[in-house]
Formats: structure tokens, sequence, C-alpha cells
């Protein structure tokens, strides 16, 4: 099954990120930040699938994203307009970015974190508009998750878990 859907895709490194949301969210401007960020060493090196619209399938349970082929290696650089750049034609999706998504919070529920798009379930990042969605990117692509479990450490009042343990600089 190939569907075509209105998103753009970067390929960083060996998994290709899924950039979703309406119109003017911003897809195109990250897209181009996320190509920009691997240039400089943030990211592994990040190359262009498609922009505006993209094809979706799956193959062997995993995601295959490709660009709409009249729109392969050109994307929409707000002030420039529409612009070459390298691209590839098809990667394996290992990430979701949903912009201006509803149920984007400062501490997302554990279900608001991955995503089923025919058959494959992903990782996702709910992005609200009021945040830049670039460095959640990078976050989630050179760290890991920081819990060691799902209680809070005990210096933490709040009990929502969001407290660093103390370590012996603290001490």
């Amino acid at each position: 099954m190939t569907a075509t859907v209105h998103a753009s895709a970067v390929l960083v490194g060996e998994r290709a990120v899924l950039i979703r949301g309406p119109s003017g969210s911003g897809k195109s401007r990250l897209a181009f930040d996320l190509i920009l960020a691997g240039r400089s060493g943030q990211l592994p090196r990040a190359i262009l699938v498609g922009d505006d619209r993209v094809h979706l399938a799956t193959s062997a349970g995993n995601l295959i994203v490709r660009p709409a082929p009249e729109l392969a290696g050109l994307i929409e650089i707000r002030g420039l307009g529409i612009r070459r750049v390298e691209h590839v034609s098809e990667a394996v999706v290992g990430l979701v970015v949903d912009l201006a998504a509803a149920d984007a919070d400062r501490m997302p529920a554990t279900e608001a974190l991955t995503v089923r798009i025919d058959g494959a379930e992903l990782p996702r990042i709910p992005v609200n508009l009021r945040f830049s969605p670039l460095p959640l990117i990078v976050a989630a692509l050179t760290t890991t998750d920081g819990t060691a479990s799902d209680r809070p450490s005990a210096d933490c009042r709040k009990e929502i878990a969001n407290h660093i343990s103390p370590t012996i600089a603290t001490e």
C-alpha cells in the first residue's frame, strides 16, 4: 500500500525523520534545519528525502518514505522560494514529528510518544507551535531516556518525576 501524505522527510544517519503538520506549521523549515544541523555536526549527515508531499509504504514491518517524483530534490525555503538540494530516493522512517500537535505537553504522556502508521509502530515527538522543534529532535536523536524508573527521586517534592537524582556534586 502506498499513500501520498502532506509531509516532509529527511534522512538523518540511517533513518528518516517524517515531519507532519498543517500547512504553514514549519515542515519545510524544520526539514532544512535538520539538513543544516547535519552539516554543522549537531547530527549525523542529513539529506532531504522529500518536501511537501511524500509517499509512504510498508515493507517487512518498516515504514518507507519516498519523495513525490515531481518534487524530488526540491525544498521550499521561505524568503528564497523553491531550491534544489541533494536528496535520496527512499529511506526507512525512524522518527515521526508532529508539528502543531494538540497533545504536545512539557511532560508528554507515554502514549503520545509513539504512533502507528500502516502497521509500523514508531517513536513520535508532538511539538507545540510555541517551541522550536529542532532542539527536541536533536535531543531525541542524540540522548537516551534519563528516567531510571517511573518513580521520582527521594528529593522530588512535586511527585512528578522530573527532578534529577542527587549526585556527588550536590552532596
